[in-house]
């Protein structure tokens, strides 16, 4: 594309979650989240110490310093400073991300802070996760202890991380814990419910008159139907609503249009399950929200492409890297296939950065109460090779990814959409939810046994563009 200059200002950033980097599961009284108890049950992968950032923080923030990154997404885990998700304080785990939040500021590395980023307290979950009254109030509480306990210390908040990954894959896919499948109508049960969570924050937020910023993160993957039949359009607007449309219009329009619940029901209907209940009162929350909300995060990696499909539902997840295993096919809303003609990563996750610019124009055009977003996440998992000390890890198709959609996201600066950040998934290689320790994403490489950093060739990529502000080649 032609010569193109990131605004001053942009944030250059790179993106981490606490459970998946910080390990110390078991450490200064932390309380035990849904993961602990599914993985210990599964006993396949082991989530300490991941890459230890609870005691090796220092060491990633400067690095973040010395490679011009100069924003880190970082998340509370809950339990942490609830144990129980509720009532009992651990001082251990509140003066932990005081020393975090305070190193960032040191290194010059602005903190954006996710308050739920999958973990949810097993307490909580024990009483009934994201469709329980009482985990959802106790949520808002946890909420406000953090806005109060650090007003000084942060100035973004992020009320919950890809709320449709975790209802989707808890209540259909069945791949986050508690795992269940094929349960439409509680999956839209615990949108709605997040929907309305985030909302109630992000008001309490506002009026008691914090001047930082709040906002929520989506993974927005763009749906296109596989042809022009009729039949494929429709798979795809189901597709869309059931993981994209129901969050938007629930958080950055403050009301459910009634095409949307037409497509809700439909899959609901179609599943042989009960509509969930749309309350009035609650969306009045919801627009107060909506109106009030400061950015969106959009975390993007792939398209998907659908076609019309109408037998039982058959989800077979690629959790090994053993390219071209991935299935999905719902029952009530269609089946996504993979274009001969569009490469993908051995998860089978499609490449296709124009996505990531239609997805952004989507959230500009049909959502205008949004005045900013940013890229929470983008990167794409690879099986990086080690070859020793003195030789540099070459990860070139990383940084052709990641150069492919850096070009998407400055065309849509330059089509007037608020872009203001950037945030590569990830900061360094960490635990992946659903695939251990092999699908890596950092640009550091972490050896898992000794725990040291290394620089990858696309570290040094994303530090010239982080120096310059302008996208450069890959060599």
């Amino acid at each position: 594309m032609k010569e193109f200059k990131f605004p001053k200002g942009f944030y250059f950033g790179g993106a981490t979650a606490a459970y998946q980097c910080e390990g110390a599961t078991k450490e200064d009284g932390k309380g035990e989240v849904i993961w602990d108890k599914y993985l210990r049950e599964q006993g396949t992968i082991n989530p300490d110490p991941a890459c230890d950032f609870y005691h090796r923080y220092p060491e990633d923030l400067e690095l973040c310093k010395e490679f011009h990154i100069n924003a880190i997404r970082v998340s509370i885990d809950w339990a942490r400073i609830f144990p129980e998700g509720e009532g009992r304080i651990e001082p251990r785990g509140v003066e932990y991300y005081h020393k975090l939040f305070k190193k960032c500021h040191e290194e010059g590395v602005e903190p954006f802070v996710t308050l739920h980023h999958f973990d949810t307290p097993q307490a909580l979950q024990d009483k009934g996760g994201w469709l329980s009254q009482e985990m959802l109030d106790a949520f808002v509480e946890y909420a406000k202890f953090c806005f109060k306990e650090y007003a000084g210390e942060v100035r973004y908040w992020i009320t919950i991380n890809e709320p449709t990954s975790m209802a989707g894959q808890q209540y259909v896919g069945g791949t986050f814990p508690p795992a269940y499948k094929d349960q439409f109508d509680k999956c839209f049960k615990a949108e709605y419910n997040q929907n309305l969570v985030h909302a109630r924050i992000v008001n309490a937020y506002k009026e008691a008159g914090y001047t930082g910023q709040i906002g929520i993160v989506h993974a927005l993957q763009t749906v296109y139907p596989a042809t022009d039949s009729e039949g494929d359009k429709h798979a795809a607007e189901l597709k869309d609503v059931l993981e994209n449309k129901f969050y938007l219009d629930g958080t950055l329009a403050g009301k459910y249009s009634k095409h949307t619940l037409a497509l809700v029901k439909e899959i609901i209907d179609a599943n042989g399950q009960q509509m969930i209940d749309i309350k009035p009162e609650d969306e009045k929350v919801l627009l107060k929200a909506a109106k009030q909300l400061d950015f969106v995060g959009v975390n993007y990696y792939f398209s998907k492409f659908m076609k019309e499909y109408h037998g039982d539902t058959e989800i077979i997840h690629n959790g090994t890297g053993e390219k071209g295993t991935d299935v999905n096919r719902m029952k009530g809303v269609g089946e996504e296939i993979h274009p001969k003609d569009l490469p993908a990563t051995d998860w089978d996750w499609i490449i296709y950065p124009q996505g990531m610019y239609d997805q952004l124009k989507r959230v500009y055009d049909d959502y205008p109460l949004v005045h900013s977003i940013y890229i929470t996440e983008n990167g794409m998992g690879y099986k990086d090779k080690f070859e020793g000390e003195d030789k540099i890890i070459d990860d070139t198709p990383r940084i052709d990814y990641l150069k492919q959609h850096m070009e998407e996201v400055a065309k849509a600066i330059e089509a007037g959409i608020p872009v203001n950040g950037y945030f590569v998934w990830s900061l360094q290689d960490m635990f992946s939810w659903t695939n251990g320790y092999s699908k890596r994403y950092g640009l550091f490489y972490v050896d898992f046994k000794t725990q040291k950093r290394y620089a990858k060739k696309s570290a040094y990529w994303y530090k010239k563009l982080a120096e310059t502000r302008e996208i450069p080649p890959v060599d």
